[in-house]
């Protein structure tokens, strides 16, 4: 089925100066156009994909340490029924393990160093099996925590900042203290450093300290675990998981427990990247409007180089919706190209950039992400659906509104005072 003359004369003037030299600036500006939707398209999608690589790194740093959902006693004391609520817990369909824990607040004091610290009591059997974290001191710290001994597993910030390595005796100062005749005098207690964990989150790796929950119990003199992790089979189903957990202790535990996923508990991190990527999105989006109504100036020539042209096809019989579609399909083929190459380009960078950006760093000799200084050495990225399929929308649009006032134009000339000169 032969395509309408609209689409090959289009297509033609898309073409224009390739055969002949007269119109050889027209196809140059066609070409700067293309080739700034294409660089604009690209440039959404790598800068896109490695904000979506940082927000995945640094999300799964902080899952290492955090569950998907904890279950928390509102007023901090120790829950009523911890082994009912674990049970009710794992009834739902979608929680994989649980584990009770204590979170409380402490000092740990080596010398004249003292610093503050959350005082996470776990148990050592229950815990590898809801983070990865635990998984990995599984084999390595958790068999030398023992109820009783009073063991303790220090971040390797925190243990630095202390001065302390395995082995070391190090002083938990906790907040309620002794009343005595001569005051209230703080509690104190001598723990021994048993292990240190380096989780890739400085917030975490200087400030946790990991002790056995049967400890924690005796240091701040609580009855049980104070409250419960869960472990997901999805981790991005934890908001709802969370709000059906909520519904189902309420009726059994009464308003006293609260349910928290993993996204509240850092809700103004999250808030603050999701607001950064689309302030990014705007920004890079004005490149390929640029880009795209660069195709205005392009159409605008091209109506003026083939007036004699348009007042010809109006004399054969050309409606004026002919002549306007034909520049439309012209502007329209430059934005359909500019994006395919820019969509193709995009994704060429974005799924190599682990190989890309260290080879251009050896090319370079310059280091883009030092591992002193930042917590991720290499160029994370990932494409997603969601970024890349709007951005070839928009860009199209863009390219689409650009060619309508060039086009409308067109099919306003009159033939007669067109060819009058020729």
């Amino acid at each position: 089925m032969p395509l309408p003359y609209e689409f090959v004369i289009g297509w033609r003037y898309t073409r224009a100066g390739r055969a002949t030299r007269r119109n050889g600036f027209i196809s140059f500006i066609s070409a700067v156009s293309m080739l700034g939707i294409a660089l604009g398209v690209a440039a959404l999608i790598i800068v896109l994909s490695v904000m979506n690589g940082f927000q995945k790194e640094v999300r799964d740093r902080m899952l290492g340490v955090l569950s998907h959902i904890e279950v928390l006693s509102v007023t901090g004391e120790a829950l009523v029924d911890p082994a009912g609520t674990m049970a009710r817990v794992r009834e739902h369909p979608r929680v994989r393990a649980v584990a009770p824990f204590i979170a409380e607040q402490g000092l740990l004091a080596r010398g004249q160093d003292m610093k503050g610290a959350v005082i996470r009591g776990i148990d050592p059997a229950q815990e590898p099996a809801v983070t990865a974290l635990g998984a990995d001191l599984a084999a390595q710290a958790f068999g030398a925590l023992q109820p009783g001994r009073f063991g303790i597993v220090l971040g390797a910030a925190l243990a630095r900042s202390l001065g302390v390595s395995t082995g070391d005796a190090v002083t938990l100062v906790v907040p309620s203290g002794q009343l005595t005749p001569a005051g209230v005098v703080p509690r104190l207690r001598q723990m021994t450093v048993v292990g240190l964990f380096d989780s890739g989150h400085y917030e975490y790796d200087a400030t946790l300290a990991l002790v056995h929950l049967e400890d924690a119990q005796r240091l701040f003199r609580l009855a049980g675990p104070t409250g419960i992790r869960v472990r997901l089979d999805d981790l991005h189903a934890a908001r709802e998981v969370a709000i059906e957990l909520a519904a189902q202790l309420e009726p059994a535990l009464g308003p006293g427990v609260l349910v928290r996923d993993w996204t509240r508990a850092n809700r103004t991190w999250f808030a603050a990247v999701q607001v950064e990527k689309r302030m990014m999105f705007i920004i890079l989006t004005l490149i390929v409007a640029v880009a795209a109504f660069n195709l205005v100036s392009t159409l605008v020539m091209t109506v003026t180089d083939k007036r004699a042209d348009i007042a010809i096809l109006r004399t054969l019989g050309a409606s004026p919706r002919s002549v306007m579609a034909i520049f439309v399909v012209q502007g329209a083929a430059v934005g359909v190209v500019g994006t395919a190459l820019g969509l193709a380009l995009g994704l060429g960078v974005a799924l190599h950039i682990d190989t890309l950006v260290p080879a251009l760093e050896r090319l370079l000799g310059v280091h883009f992400l030092p591992q002193d200084i930042y917590l991720i050495s290499r160029m994370p990225s990932d494409p997603q659906a969601g970024d890349i399929v709007p951005i070839a929308v928009i860009s199209l649009v863009l390219a689409f509104v650009a060619t309508l006032y060039p086009s409308w134009r067109a099919s306003r000339l009159n033939p007669a005072e067109a060819l009058r000169y020729e």
